[in-house]
């Protein structure tokens, strides 16, 4: 009997054949993460060079366009992203004048978050510009494609929301 290591890679023909091949390019969670930051860097081209940032600074700036103030953890939460994102975000975004900080009344730990007068000049360039971009992305289906689509994300949100062990 043989007691050599089995390197990683050395397999026999049937223990191959025989296990499960996840193809990443026809795995749903991949295939809708591939898609949503194809997206993102395609519409990034729209605001990247021209006011400095990136995707998290754009989301935020957007949360903060939509809900006139908001704190970190509150825009973590509306655009599902880290706290740790979120506060370089909002730190970048402060830097560049974007965003203004102040106390939380109701919770003086906290600090509230509102876009500056230039914030709100960004934002009121780009929403104009993104809802044109996001029109040329849904021009790519038809009107039942597109209402199809809207039902199949509340699907999978439904779907993705009841596997969550919280």
């Amino acid at each position: 009997m043989s007691h050599e290591p089995v390197s990683p890679t050395a397999h026999t023909a049937s223990s191959v054949s025989d296990r499960p091949v996840l193809k990443l390019n026809q795995f749903l969670p991949y295939r809708l993460i591939h898609l949503a930051e194809t997206v993102s860097r395609s519409f990034s081209q729209i605001y990247a060079d021209q006011y400095g940032i990136g995707i998290p600074e754009w989301r935020v700036i957007a949360t903060l366009g939509e809900h006139p103030t908001m704190t970190a953890r509150d825009i973590g939460t509306a655009t599902s992203m880290h706290k740790t994102k979120v506060s370089r975000a909002v730190a970048t975004l402060e830097s560049r004048g974007y965003v203004e900080r102040e106390k939380n009344p109701d919770d003086l730990r906290e600090q509230v978050l509102k876009l500056s007068s230039q914030g709100n000049a960004v934002y009121a360039d780009l929403v104009p510009r993104a809802l044109a971009y996001s029109k040329e992305l849904e021009d790519a289906l038809t009107e039942e494609q597109s209402e199809l689509l809207g039902d199949i994300f509340g699907r999978l949100h439904d779907a993705a929301n009841a596997y969550r062990p919280d």
